[in-house]
């Protein structure tokens, strides 16, 4: 029996608020360390394909997704300095010895702001559900990581879909928070409240598929690696690199669908007006099928290599940090009592 994922006894058990503080943390650490990542990555895009004024591309740190918008000439967004660069590595020093270090770090604000409440949510929600659920249906069922990591996903997509819509606005232009409440009110009246969840269905087409393999590879690893290293508990180590083959099995199984979510995202944005995206009207299996039409089989896959060099030191880093963080605070319950 492990006790980390299989909960210690009543008296010590780590307290929802502490597996909040457990789970922001490990965010917080996942996007300082990953979001360099995609800065580079946009960067290097930007130099070989401008961004026009009003076009919009998808920033993604392993975390979450984020829709950044071109904005005009006078503003000297980071996303549209100019370089000549070479490559990954060769954008990572240059970027470092003529802009600085903070330049590095400059796509972080709308991660912190969306990522962290979503990933709280999701990673709460996920152990307090697997402590019911074993409760109920015993500690050896190996189904509960599955429908535990669906809801939880489910819950979180959920929650923050109408808060990345109204990001998204602000984005396109600088908003006062009375034309925001008036845009929300008149989105609303004009098409219901459903409105602000568009973009929801690719999005749980794409996480709740990761999820559900995330969690069960996830725990299915780590209670492997316990044993052929003869350890009572999982270690940092042991937790870093499930998360990171987990994390990258469930990137690659499920990439047909990011790149489906990425198409609606970016397809229908009006330079000229900077009007919100609106998600095509086309099914997912639509889109798919008009990738393959026109880029074959391999279409499905594109940006394979990007996604992975994200998601899996992102996975890795998060269930490392939050498993420790949870260990950390089982101690201290263990002495409190």
């Amino acid at each position: 029996m492990e006790p980390e994922t299989e909960g210690p006894s009543p008296p010590t058990r780590v307290t929802p608020l502490q597996q909040m503080v457990a789970s922001c943390t490990g965010a917080i650490l996942t996007s300082l360390m990953v979001t360099p990542l995609d800065v580079v990555k946009i960067r290097l895009q930007a130099q070989k394909n401008p961004f026009p004024k009003g076009k919009c591309f998808v920033y993604s740190n392993g975390l979450m997704d984020h829709m950044c918008v071109c904005e005009d000439g006078s503003k000297k967004a980071w996303y549209k300095k100019p370089g000549n660069f070479q490559g990954t590595l060769d954008a990572f020093l240059k970027i470092l010895r003529n802009e600085g270090i903070k330049s590095l770090w400059s796509g972080l604000p709308p991660t912190l702001v969306m990522a962290i409440p979503a990933t709280v949510i999701y990673f709460t929600c996920y152990d307090q559900l697997s402590a019911f659920l074993r409760a109920q249906l015993g500690e050896n069922e190996t189904r509960i990581p599955i429908v535990a990591g669906i809801v939880a996903r489910f819950g979180a997509v959920t929650v923050i879909s109408p808060l990345e819509l109204i990001r998204t606005k602000m984005q396109s232009k600088k908003f006062s928070y009375k034309e925001l409440h008036r845009f929300v009110s008149m989105k609303v009246s004009e098409d219901g409240w459903i409105s602000l969840w568009k973009g929801w269905a690719p999005t749980i087409l794409r996480d709740v598929p990761f999820s559900a393999m995330y969690w069960y590879n996830y725990e299915i690893l780590k209670k492997w690696l316990c044993e052929k290293s003869g350890l009572y508990e999982a270690t940092f180590m042991i937790n870093f690199t499930s998360g990171a083959l987990s994390g990258s099995f469930a990137a690659v199984a499920t990439l047909p669908f990011d790149v489906v979510k990425t198409q609606k995202q970016t397809q229908l944005w009006t330079p000229e007006s900077g009007k919100l995206p609106v998600p095509l009207h086309l099914s997912t299996w639509a889109i798919m099928k008009n990738i393959v039409a026109v880029n074959g089989f391999s279409g499905l896959f594109t940006g394979l290599i990007p996604r992975l060099v994200k998601i899996a030191p992102a996975c890795a880093i998060m269930i490392s940090t939050y498993e420790f963080g949870k260990a950390f605070f089982q101690k201290q319950n263990v002495e409190r009592r």
